[in-house]
């Protein structure tokens, strides 16, 4: 059964969407998001990754910080400023740094994950942030 967020019908997923450039790091998190029960899209950009947090107002969005074309920093910069997804809660997965993680939760991300992640660790992040937003 997918998980549901208190705000949704009770019949629709949460829905996250991972944005990475490495198609193996993408289809790790789905992966493991869909066999969570989490309903899961996937951009493979920057670019892409805005304009699919306008179109399906995700409910939670993941997000590496180096990417082509729009970087980590910027989409959660662009996501903020706009009206229609500032409300979406982002989360960083990355290998940045410590340094990298602060500076993340400074300028809009909800939380930080770094890279190499342990699946638990990963789900329970994903879920508390999920449940701060109902």
């Amino acid at each position: 059964m997918p998980k549901r967020c208190s705000s949704k019908s009770p019949h629709m997923p949460i829905t996250i969407l991972i944005a990475d450039d490495y198609d193996d790091n993408r289809e790790l998190l789905r992966l493991l998001l869909t066999g969570a029960n989490y309903e899961v899209h996937e951009a493979k950009n920057g670019h892409e990754c805005v304009l699919s947090a306008r179109e399906k107002l995700p409910d939670l969005i993941m997000v590496d910080l180096s990417m082509p074309e729009l970087d980590g920093w910027e989409v959660v910069k662009t996501l903020r400023s706009d009206s229609t997804t500032a409300h979406i809660p982002c989360v960083a997965v990355t290998a940045h740094t410590e340094l990298d993680c602060q500076r993340a939760l400074k300028v809009g991300f909800d939380a930080f994950i770094p890279k190499p992640f342990r699946t638990d660790e990963l789900l329970a992040t994903v879920a508390r942030v999920c449940s701060h937003r109902q």
